[in-house]
């Protein structure tokens, strides 16, 4: 069969049909359309939102920042495996992870994080250093200040 404007269709499934309220009994959504019975919300036109409370126009003049930005940096984790783009002998301070790569223009602080085999001599200064990767540094013959 070929595709043709006149039998082009949704994937079976894709689409639900409009649930349809306020349709008689036999629909499951009849008489009160699932609204409940009397009072102000059940009636049409009786959502009263803010615009009864009088908020609406203060809350439409407050700035629209949403979240919350914590004034203190967060310290970029950088895992033990991606200090292997260093040569042997190399030093890993915040400039030269910037260089490589490792770390962003804006990250103020860092720390090497991880442990396991680790083969290349480093020398790591300024730059903060969990316990296991200490020692898988210090393993290698490098050190850390």
């Amino acid at each position: 069969m070929s595709l043709t404007l006149n039998n082009l269709a949704p994937k079976f499934g894709s689409r639900s049909k409009r649930f349809r309220i306020g349709r008689g009994p036999g629909s499951g959504r009849g008489k009160t359309a699932g609204k409940g019975t009397k009072g102000q919300k059940s009636r049409t036109g009786g959502s009263h939102k803010l615009k009864l409370k009088g908020l609406k126009q203060m809350l439409l003049s407050f700035p629209k920042n949403r979240g919350f930005k914590s004034r203190y940096a967060k310290v970029a984790a950088i895992p033990l495996k991606r200090l292997s783009v260093f040569a042997n002998g190399e030093e890993v301070s915040m400039a030269t992870l910037r260089e490589k790569g490792i770390i962003g223009r804006s990250d103020r602080e860092a720390k090497i994080v991880g442990s396991g085999a680790f083969d290349k001599k480093l020398t790591v200064n300024g730059v903060a250093v969990t316990a296991g990767s200490k020692a898988s540094i210090e393993a290698a013959g490098g050190s850390v200040k």
